[in-house]
């Protein structure tokens, strides 16, 4: 494929084979990443539908009931581990507190239905396995939305196809302001250490460079490195307010990574080869308008792919693409075994930090 058909075709879904169909979802887990953002992908995508919510009570639920027309039941998590209105739905997504993914993908999968499921896929790699091992049985997708986003899809091809010779490095970063959103949620649950796992940033926000530097290159860590520092009294619970971390790739590649809960709102990934660059900017934050700049031989090309809402693109690029593989009954990626080298990745760099030694990923 030349450079000319990847400006043509940065828009398009490789992915989709789906004609029509409806994919009914039960959304679990009502906070504002559930209502602000995967509802209204919801609303906007082609091949599902919300119709079904669970919260902890039905009056939490009330005004997501109120504001979305295809929502015809709400539950509390009590009534949906026990499987209440399992026919007004037909898959779920899981978007609660890290620590909490594990029982609610354990009941979906009781009731038989298909999971999307937030990442990190949970608070600890051994929970991760727990949740992997109780829903082998149904379709697992983790939600990685950035391997479903058309630019970061047309930055693997062309790292495949040797566009910018062999990768040599990585350079990402994710910073946002945590502390704004704390001072109006002192219950925040990322500041937890028994909801959130090893810590805020990295779990948080870290994962972002990682799974996508994972997917862009196909390539998996094998050894990282990893500092951290926490300065601000409502992260004393975390180690990491402020992050950086190098990764050692199985093709040789190096990764170095930074990301922070207190910084400007900001977010690349560059991936540097021995003939020329990739920088995807601004990403994994909503920024928008989104590019993908390629350099070779003394050439910029920049392929804008024209979206100004990349929050809502990115999630309903997602559900569409969870809708297409569920309702084709077709393999799903990224998987539940795809997300544990994360969690294997996300364990050791946080021991990498605490002990100031490099970490093999085990």
């Amino acid at each position: 494929m030349s450079v000319s058909d990847y400006v043509r075709g940065v828009r398009e879904r490789d992915w989709e084979e789906l004609d029509s169909g409806t994919l009914r979802l039960a959304m679990v887990g009502l906070g504002w990443w559930t209502r602000e953002q995967a509802i209204p992908a919801v609303e906007r995508s082609e091949f599902c539908e919300t119709t079904v919510v669970v919260s902890r009570t039905h009056e939490k639920a009330a005004d997501v009931v109120a504001t979305t027309p295809s929502v015809e039941v709400s539950l509390t998590y009590e009534e949906f581990a026990e499987g209440e209105s399992v026919d007004e739905y037909d898959a779920v997504y899981v978007c609660t507190p890290n620590a909490l993914h594990l029982p609610y993908a354990e009941a979906a999968a009781e009731h038989g239905k298909p999971i999307l499921c937030e990442k990190p896929l949970e608070a600890t790699a051994e929970r991760a396995e727990e949740l992997v091992a109780a829903t082998e049985d149904v379709p697992l997708m983790v939600a990685y939305r950035m391997q479903t986003d058309p630019g970061v899809r047309r930055m693997r091809e062309l790292v495949a196809d040797g566009a910018i010779g062999d990768p040599v490095a990585v350079h990402g970063h994710m910073g946002q302001q945590m502390l704004d959103v704390v001072s109006g949620d002192p219950d925040q649950w990322r500041l937890d250490p028994d909801l959130a796992g090893y810590g805020a940033t990295v779990m948080d926000l870290g994962i972002y460079p990682l799974n996508t530097a994972r997917f862009v290159l196909d390539a998996d860590p094998v050894s990282v490195t990893a500092q951290m520092r926490s300065d601000d009294e409502a992260f004393r619970e975390v180690p990491d307010q402020h992050a950086t971390f190098t990764i050692e790739f199985d093709d040789g590649t190096y990764a170095a990574c930074t990301a922070s809960q207190h910084a400007s709102l900001s977010g690349h990934l560059r991936i540097v080869g021995t003939d020329g660059e990739l920088l995807l900017e601004p990403t994994f934050l909503g920024e928008s308008p989104q590019t993908v700049t390629l350099r070779m031989d003394g050439r910029e090309l920049q392929l804008d792919d024209g979206r100004r809402d990349v929050f809502g693109d990115e999630m309903t690029e997602e559900f569409d693409y969870f809708a297409d593989r569920v309702l084709r009954v077709e393999p799903i990626s990224p998987d539940g075994d795809h997300a544990l080298v994360d969690m294997r990745v996300l364990a050791a760099i946080y021991e990498a930090a605490e002990t100031g030694s490099e970490v093999s990923v085990r």
